[in-house]
């Protein structure tokens, strides 16, 4: 016969342990999965014969409120070992009309429920916290489970104990698999790590119960009955007392929020990928110019050190999960300050802004020069929410300044928090990059009006870049040529007027005279108007419009357009004002 033991999660997202002994009390599996499918299948080798199947997850409820009448005796002889048994009513979702994942397990495995049936292939319900203080002659139950302040060092200690004190019992042989297990609890750096390890060693614990039931049944209790369902653990010693109550040591918010974000991480590196996507793709779409857009994750140590942070000695933080709000970041990069506040009101026109930060307006009301950029924070709006659902519930911010901005920025962070500055250069430093900040912010003037004049038409002359080979519009004349067609929009990326050429080749429009005669027809002020540019459209973004209103489906299908048509349709609709 095989003893199976199940370490069953109550839902999808956590891992299920499962460990099988054989009759010889053999381990011969331990592995952990997610889905029923793969209990199935990891299970099926074991399960074609006699087995018993302990299961740590409640089989049976069907009390509408409060403990099941087994929770109710296994807690008279257990709480006092802080073993006792959560209460499982059909009130709680998981167990909605009687429904367990357990039973459920059961039925497909083709068990019979009945603890006390002494059929060959049946699945009991245990519980490894009140084996263990049996089994062991605990005074208490070990810590290792993840609890509001209990510590990494603290939970690797305890699960090492219960590894070695399943390890030092004679009957059972557990081999190189739970070696390999043990090991990896004294590598492990997180407690995710621990968890993972954790609900493997559970399952031998269950594997063990189900083999001494078998066994030896008059060592075991069984708690309850089949109709309202049963638990089944080694009998308690009559003479085992309980242990001296040890406090919980207090909660440490900063070092459980610390632990949150490391275990979580995984999962922001994605929504940091998701974010920068996004922003990158609302850009481009709108024909914004920019130099760059970059995006980052906030690193453990990162984090941890800006969560410790205090003033006057009291948390600059006190909720660092919900009060650091860049644990995701996007940079912008611009030329011209014109630049920033369009990607801001782009930004607040298609996505959902929870926070508006203008720092170079705060500086200057403050009658000084120094930092200068646009915070934002975003958070996905409803209708990109299930394209993007790594960043439902997050915040992003959004960082929008121009390059000159960024230099000072840059140099000023590394010089003032990386570096040190003694004590008697300090006001000269501030000085220093005061006047710096100054002088920049003149020059992002004087950038300002060298792009206003650029956007009257560019004269003819200067260096023929031109390939007489490429069938395309040369981006440098296109540019010019859009330049005088759209002389109130602003220029749009280098490497926009390249992709666009392609599409205006795949219309078969090679020349400028050939694109005068395309455009000569539009209808600027009505594509304007339908289209209701809550931003400056950059040159390009102005061209695509009227090109898709021109070319309407035709345009859309366009072989450069396939990884944006879905966006392309929406427009087109609105082009033809639906």
């Amino acid at each position: 016969m095989q003893h199976i033991g199940i370490d069953l999660a109550w839902g999808l997202k956590q891992a299920t342990g499962l460990a099988v002994l054989d009759d010889a009390g053999r381990l011969v599996h331990v592995s952990a999965v997610h889905t029923d499918e793969q209990i199935e299948a990891a299970l099926a080798p074991f399960t074609a014969g006699p087995c018993i199947v302990a299961i740590d997850a409640p089989l049976v409820v069907t009390n509408a409120t409060g403990n099941r009448a087994a929770e109710r005796a296994l807690n008279a002889d257990f709480a006092k070992f802080e073993a006792g048994a959560h209460p499982t009513n059909t009130g709680r979702p998981e167990f909605t009309n009687g429904d367990t994942r357990g039973g459920r397990i059961g039925r497909r495995l083709r068990l019979d429920l009945d603890p006390r049936s002494g059929r060959d292939r049946r699945a009991i319900e245990v519980y490894p916290h009140a084996a263990t203080v049996a089994l062991f002659r605990l005074g208490r139950t070990l810590k290792y489970k993840n609890k509001p302040g209990r510590e990494l060092e603290q939970m690797r200690a305890e699960l090492l104990l219960l590894i070695d004190l399943l390890g030092a019992v004679a009957e059972l042989d557990l081999g190189a698999p739970f070696a390999a297990l043990r090991q990896q609890v004294q590598a492990a750096t997180r407690k995710s790590e621990l968890r993972v390890v954790e609900d493997q060693v559970d399952a031998v614990v269950c594997a063990y119960v189900g083999w001494i039931a078998v066994r030896r049944p008059d060592e075991v209790t069984t708690y309850g009955d089949a109709a309202g369902g049963a638990i089944v653990t080694p009998s308690l010693p009559p003479d085992l007392q309980p242990g001296p109550r040890v406090a919980a040591p207090p909660a440490d918010p900063v070092q459980d929020a610390i632990q949150a974000y490391a275990d979580g991480r995984p999962e922001t590196l994605l929504a940091g990928a998701q974010a920068l996507a996004l922003v990158t793709g609302v850009l481009d779409d709108a024909g914004i110019n920019y130099l760059s857009v970059t995006g980052r994750t906030k690193t453990i140590a990162s984090f941890a050190e800006k969560a410790a942070r205090t003033v006057d000695g009291v948390p600059a933080y006190p909720d660092p999960a919900r009060d650091i709000t860049d644990q995701i970041g996007v940079r912008v990069i611009t030329y011209v300050q014109s630049d920033v506040e369009a990607v801001a009101e782009l930004l607040a026109a298609q996505l959902r802004v929870i926070d508006d930060r203008d720092m170079g307006r705060r500086t200057a009301q403050q009658g000084r020069f120094g930092y200068s950029s646009r915070h934002l924070l975003i958070g996905v709006d409803p209708e990109r929410a299930a394209e993007l659902p790594g960043l439902v519930g997050r915040v992003v911010q959004v960082q929008v300044r121009t390059v000159l901005q960024h230099a000072w920025a840059e140099f000023e962070h590394d010089i003032r928090y990386k570096g040190t500055v003694p004590d008697e250069h300090t006001s000269e430093f501030d000085r220093r990059f005061t006047l710096a900040a100054g002088l920049l912010e003149l020059a992002d003037q004087q950038f300002t009006a060298i792009r206003e004049r650029l956007r009257a038409p560019v004269p003819g002359g200067g260096a023929d870049d031109t390939d007489p080979d490429d069938p395309r519009i040369a981006p440098r004349e296109l540019a010019a040529f859009l330049a005088g067609q759209y002389a109130d929009a602003g220029w749009s990326r280098p490497d926009h007027y390249t992709w666009i050429s392609g599409l205006l080749l795949e219309l078969g429009v090679t020349s400028l005279v050939e694109l005068g005669e395309v455009l000569r027809g539009a209808d600027d002020s009505g594509i304007t108007a339908r289209m209701d540019y809550r931003y400056p459209p950059g040159a390009v973004r102005r061209l695509d419009d009227t090109l898709l209103a021109g070319f309407g489906q035709r345009y859309v299908d366009l072989h450069g357009n396939a990884h944006r048509r879905t966006a392309l349709t929406t427009r087109l609709q609105r082009l033809a004002g639906g």
